[in-house]
């Protein structure tokens, strides 16, 4: 399944947010939240959570968002893979996907509370 980016600014942190969060939602992830960092970091300016109820699954929503945002030209500066956390490093954008009990552990979104400006959860929770 060929996801449709044309209507997402790709060349934009905000954009990149909102194609990513999109594709997260269409192959399934669970509790995705986007929380916004500009400003208030030098990491990035957007974090892309989601979460995912199998190892196999972490693996397929991180996958297909890397292959599809490389069918646009756009590869991850750098990639941290592990079967119940792969995080990918866009630059302005980092998105986590995390094994649901693992996301639940870390609470990472917690870490950000006082600087998120944008916490979208998904309908598919």
């Amino acid at each position: 399944m060929t996801a449709d980016l044309s209507k997402y600014d790709l060349t934009s942190a905000c954009g990149l947010k909102d194609a990513i969060s999109y594709l997260l939602d269409l192959k399934k992830g669970k509790n995705i939240v986007a929380i916004d960092l500009a400003g208030k970091t030098i990491v990035a300016d957007y974090f892309v959570i989601a979460s995912a109820y199998s190892t196999t699954a972490v693996k397929a929503l991180s996958n297909y968002v890397e292959d599809e945002l490389a069918k646009c030209g756009i590869e991850p500066i750098h990639r941290d893979v592990d079967a119940k956390w792969v995080a990918l490093d866009y630059g302005f954008v980092i998105v986590h996907v995390f094994y649901k009990e693992l996301r639940d552990f870390y609470r990472i979104e917690r870490l950000w509370e006082d600087g998120a400006d944008e916490l979208k959860p998904s309908d598919n929770d």
